[in-house]
């Protein structure tokens, strides 16, 4: 079996763990009503600014961080957007985890000049 065909296994597999259809499962239901995708966009949109603005080297305003710290908390106490994040953190863990062995089984390909922690 050619390395392609078993990265199509692999996919066939990934598309009918329990992650992924919970994962499908919560984000159909998250999607039937727009007040819930709208805040959830809300919270990606300030989360990816504040993400970018660290990367940057940019220092974060903290009232920035703490607003972000209470949307995130309005969003766990929905229960339809709480069980799509928890969904979506667990697939996104399971897809994390199978890049990683995939990393591990090509050493030579990530070789950085031995500064591998910087693509883990």
């Amino acid at each position: 079996m050619s390395a392609y065909d078993r990265a199509h296994e692999l996919a066939r597999d990934l598309s009918r763990t329990e992650e992924y259809r919970n994962y499908v499962e919560s984000k159909t239901k998250l999607e039937q009503d727009q007040k819930n995708v709208e805040m959830l966009e809300q919270f990606r949109h300030q989360q990816w600014e504040v993400q970018m603005a660290q990367v940057a080297g940019q220092e974060v305003d903290e009232a920035k961080v703490q607003q972000l710290e209470k949307l995130y908390q309005v969003l766990s106490l929905n229960p339809i957007i709480n069980e799509f994040l928890n969904a979506e953190y667990r697939f996104a863990r399971l897809m994390a985890d199978i890049q990683k062995i995939l990393a591990d089984a090509v050493p030579a390909w990530f070789d950085f000049g031995g500064r591998r922690e910087l693509i883990n």
